[in-house]
Order: C-alpha cells, then structure tokens, then sequence
C-alpha cells in the first residue's frame, strides 16, 4: 500500500484541499491518502510556523512519526508545500518514493519577479497588513489563485471562511512562512528520481516559467493545464488525479493509457 501525504501551501491548510484527496484516494483505492498540516497551521494554528523550509520538514516527518505513519512516501505537494517535499526528499531519501510538484518555483532557478508576479505584491502586502473580514479576505485570495467562475465559487469562499474563522492564520505565520520561501535554495539536481511536475499555464500568483525551469535543472517530467490558476487542486481536481494516476500506472510498470500525455511514456509539456 502507497502512504500519499498531502502538503498545501502558504498560509493553507488540509480542509483547503476541499474532496481533492477523496477524489486520488477514489483513483487510487490500493492506496493510503493523508493530507498534512505545515506547523503553524490547521491543527498547528495556535503554534509558531518556523521560519525555514528545512524545520518545516523535519516538523512533517515528526508529526508523521508520532501518528505511526511509516515510510516510504509519495509526497504531493504544491507551492511552499513543494520545497517542503523537495527537502524532505534531500534530507531523507529512502522515506520519500515520489514527488507530485504542484505550481511550486525555487531559487536558484528562476528570478523573484516570476516566483510571486509583480501584479500580487501590492495586494498581498494589504492582505497582511490590514486584513478584513474572513469572507473578504478569502474572496480575494481566491481571486489571486483561482479562475474558477463557476457557480460553486460562492460557495468555496464561505468554506475557506469557516476555516479562517475556526482556526485564524496569524501575520506573523503568515510572514515566518514567506521568509522560508523567499530563502530556501534546492538541490542542483533531483533530489529522488521519481519526480513529476504539474502546472498551470494561467497561474497569475506564480509564472509557471518556474516549474519549466526546475523540468529544465533535474530532467523530470512536466505536464501543463491550460487555463486553471495556482491552486490548481481547486481548479480541476480531476485533472490532477488522472495526471498523477497515469504517472503511477508508467512508472509501476503498469499499462500504459491509450490518449494523454502518459500514452507515449515521454515526458509530457502539455495537457
């Protein structure tokens, strides 16, 4: 049985998630899905985030281990959450199987300016400073990593609400976290060889130049959706599940889909 541990990114948590994790768990009913608070977060709100990517890892293998999780692990992740797997993986090779990177960059492959596009900081700094009620500020994150206009975005913006309201994320998490983000550096080279990368060519937070970037250094595969934001889990969670399904079925040996990008078992640019 796979162990997939979940990581979300900047100042999210595992209800974020939404039925994501249902949904892979659905995909994959041989396997275990757990989605994994950051500390400082979630179930950690009322702790202190640490300020450095590496303490953020090593807080998920303790936490993992406390619950009597073993490993080994298929890590998906995505933005922060992705340098945290990223370490894990550097730290401790034999716990982490695989990697699914989602809308993540890191430094030293790409400049600052496509790591958090120019259009957010100004945004962002108001989000930080003055806050606003939880719907507000929930509706305008959701504008800044969404591009959903469905009729269910009301509805996601209360859900998030509801979760900023029970367990509030502090300014100062908020900042520990982007101070960790902004100084973690990775690994020249992939840190395991079972690595995957998933992008969205529309993410206005992050341009998905970085995820080409980081394909282009370790020489792993990269799939590209064409119209979903950041939080690409939000956007079309099934894209995401078949995605990492097909991953899974090439890189066990299993049959190979007949349409897709995973059908000529090359490394896919685009979905």
């Amino acid at each position: 049985m796979r162990q997939w541990i979940l990581l979300r990114g900047l100042a999210r948590e595992t209800a974020h998630w939404g039925d994501f994790a249902a949904r892979l768990a659905h995909a994959l009913p041989q396997d275990r899905v757990l989605a994994l608070d950051l500390p400082g977060h979630g179930e950690w709100h009322h702790q202190a985030s640490p300020a450095s990517v590496p303490a953020m890892a090593q807080a998920c293998r303790a936490a993992l281990a406390a619950r009597g999780v073993a490993p080994p692990y298929h890590v998906l992740a995505m933005s922060l959450g992705a340098m945290v797997a990223t370490q894990w993986a550097l730290e401790a090779p034999a716990e982490v199987a695989a990697c699914v990177l989602v809308n993540t960059s890191l430094r030293p492959f790409s400049p600052f300016y496509q790591r958090l596009r120019p259009r957010n900081y100004g945004t962002a700094l108001r989000l930080l400073l003055a806050g606003g009620s939880a719907e507000a500020v929930e509706r305008t994150v959701l504008r800044m990593t969404s591009r959903r206009t469905d009729d269910g975005v009301d509805d996601v913006v209360r859900q998030w609400a509801a979760v900023r309201t029970q367990r509030p994320v502090s300014a100062g998490n908020t900042l520990r976290q982007l101070l960790a983000a902004v100084r973690y550096r990775a690994p020249a080279s992939a840190p395991v060889p079972r690595m995957l990368l998933l992008a969205s060519r529309q993410d206005g937070l992050v341009d998905c130049a970085c995820s080409h970037a980081i394909a282009a250094a370790w020489g792993v595969p990269l799939v590209l959706h064409p119209w979903a934001g950041h939080d690409l889990p939000l956007d079309d969670p099934a894209w995401v599940v078949e995605q990492v399904a097909a991953w899974m079925r090439c890189a066990g040996g299993g049959p190979r889909p007949t349409a897709g990008p995973w059908a000529s078992g090359t490394r896919a640019k685009a979905a």
